[in-house]
C-alpha cells in the first residue's frame, strides 16, 4: 500500500449527547477529528501507510488527539509539539427540519501558529505517493498559508501527487481572501475536490442554476465549470461532491467528475443520515484510494461516494469502515441487514 501525507488541523469535538440542543445539555460527547486527519484514518482503515503532519501543544489534551489517530492505525512521526492549545469545535445535531449547528474556538491553534521550521518537508515526503490538504488548513493563519505552500512545493519536487479538498469555511476568511490564496495554490494540484460552494466561493466558478441549499442540481453547469478549471489550472481530475438536503435527517448523495475528456456521474443514495460531518473527507479519501488502487476515475468515484454514503450512518469525523465494506455496498448491497 501507498504512502500518504495528510496536513492540517485536529480539533476536540464537544458535541450534544443525542439530539439535544445547546441549551439543554449539561455534558458533551468527547471527539476528535479535523479535515486532513479524517482523511487520514480512512486512508489507514484502508490500509495504506497514513501519515498525518501537525502540530499539537505538548499536554494530555495535545497528546489525546495523538492517541485518537494512533488508535486507528495512522502515523504519527510528523506531528510538531508545541504551542499553547487544540483548537475545539462544538456540536449540536440537528434533525428533521432543524439544521446542525457548529460553533468554533479554534484561535491560536498550535497549527495555526506552525512556521516551515516545525517541520523537515523532504524527509516527510520521502517515498510517499501522494499529499492532501484541504482550504481550510492555509484559512487558518497567514503562517498556515505559507505553510501549505512549502507543503505542496516539497511534494512536486518529491514527485508527489497532490490533491486539495476546497473546503470554505466563512468564519475563517472571506472569497476575496480565499480566491487569492487558493488560486495560487492550485499551481500544485493534480486532483481537485470540492462541492459547488467551495468551488465559487475559493475559486470564483459557479456551476450555473445549481442551489447548494435545496440541493437542486444542473449537471451541465458542473461540466462547464470543470473543464474551465481544468483549462486554468491543468488539473487531471475534478471531482464534486452532490448533495440534494432534504432535510436535515434525509439526503441524497452522488458525485460526478470530469478528467478533461469525460464527464461521469455515480449512482445515487438516499441517506438517513446519523452524522454527516466528515462526510465530504470520506468521500474525498475514498477516492483518492480508488485511484492509487488502480481504479479508472469513475470506479474510484464510485468507491468514494459509497465510503461517504456510510460515513454518514457513523457517529464521529472519522469513516470507521473496511474497503471490503464499501466494496460490498459497491456492488449494491445496501440492504442494512444484519451480518451475522
Amino acid at each position: 500500500m501507498a504512502k500518504i501525507v495528510t496536513l492540517g488541523e485536529i480539533m476536540l469535538r464537544l458535541s450534544t449527547p443525542g439530539y439535544k440542543r445547546f441549551v439543554q445539555s449539561e455534558s458533551f460527547d468527547v471527539n476528535y477529528g479535523g479535515g486532513e486527519a479524517n482523511v487520514a484514518v480512512s486512508l489507514a482503515n484502508y490500509g495504506h501507510d497514513a501519515y498525518f503532519a501537525s502540530k499539537l501543544p505538548n499536554n494530555p489534551i495535545g497528546q489525546a488527539a495523538i492517541n485518537s489517530l494512533r488508535r486507528y492505525g495512522v502515523h504519527t512521526d510528523y506531528i510538531a509539539r508545541g504551542g499553547n492549545r487544540v483548537g475545539i469545535y462544538f456540536l449540536e445535531t440537528g434533525a428533521s427540519m432543524r439544521p446542525s449547528k457548529v460553533v468554533y474556538d479554534r484561535a491560536n491553534s498550535s497549527i495555526s501558529e506552525a512556521t516551515i521550521n516545525d517541520f523537515n518537508f523532504n524527509e516527510i515526503f520521502k517515498g510517499a505517493k501522494w499529499f492532501h490538504f484541504s482550504g481550510i488548513t492555509p484559512a487558518l493563519s497567514e503562517e498556515a498559508a505559507i505553510l501549505t505552500e512549502a507543503a505542496c512545493k516539497a511534494a512536486k519536487a518529491n514527485g508527489v501527487t497532490v490533491s486539495v479538498d476546497l473546503n470554505y469555511r466563512k468564519n475563517l476568511w472571506s472569497p476575496e481572501e480565499a480566491q487569492k490564496v487558493m488560486t495560487n495554490l492550485m499551481q500544485y494540484v493534480d486532483v481537485c475536490i470540492g462541492n459547488e460552494e467551495d468551488a465559487e466561493l475559493t475559486l470564483g466558478f459557479k456551476p450555473g442554476d445549481t442551489n447548494v441549499t435545496t440541493g437542486e442540481l444542473e449537471l451541465s453547469g458542473y461540466q462547464n465549470i470543470f473543464k474551465q478549471m481544468i483549462d486554468k489550472f491543468g488539473f487531471k481530475l475534478v471531482v464534486s461532491s452532490l448533495r440534494e438536503s432534504y432535510s436535515a435527517s434525509d439526503n441524497g448523495w452522488s458525485a460526478c467528475a470530469y478528467d478533461g475528456n469525460e464527464f461521469y456521474r455515480t449512482k445515487r443514495y438516499d441517506v438517513r443520515i446519523v452524522d454527516r460531518v466528515g462526510g465530504g473527507d470520506s468521500f474525498a479519501s475514498g477516492t483518492i484510494h480508488g485511484l492509487l488502487e488502480g481504479k479508472n476515475f469513475k470506479d474510484a468515484l464510485e468507491f468514494g461516494v459509497a465510503a461517504s454514503a456510510l460515513k454518514h450512518t457513523i457517529n464521529g469525523d472519522f469513516n470507521l469502515v473496511t474497503a471490503d465494506e464499501v466494496e460490498t455496498l459497491v456492488g449494491g448491497d445496501a440492504s442494512g441487514r444484519v451480518q451475522r
